[in-house]
């Protein structure tokens, strides 16, 4: 089995790049948990999201959640929806990534509090 492909840094924002919005929660105060999560993904057209090449990093360190996010969850090109997800207190940060059909990488970046 091949490692996975590295998360590679590109340079500013790549006009086309597929877009993470974050539906569900709303991030501007703190959240509760358990909690839904729901991100929607949007691509330029004629690209289409790549739902495989989906990454999660948390933390300065950016540990790689990915597989735990899989195991909750399926991502599909339109999007990803946690019910119920079991979120630790205090304040967090997330990096998600997701590409296109012409290999341009969405990022957004996440911070917010769980009280």
């Amino acid at each position: 089995m091949a490692a996975p492909e590295p998360l590679r840094a590109k340079a500013g924002i790549q006009p086309g790049a597929p877009v993470i919005e974050v539906v569900r929660p709303k991030l501007s105060a703190p959240i509760s948990s358990p909690s839904t999560i729901e991100l929607l993904f949007q691509s330029a057209a004629p690209s289409a999201v790549r739902p495989e090449t989906f990454k999660a990093f948390y933390g300065r360190l950016r540990i790689d959640i990915t597989p735990r996010l899989l195991n909750a969850t399926q991502v599909t090109a339109q999007g990803i929806t946690v019910k119920e997800a079991s979120l630790p207190k205090g304040s967090h940060r997330l990096l998600l990534s997701i590409e296109d059909s012409e290999g341009r990488q969405g990022q957004k970046m996440l911070e917010f509090e769980v009280n």
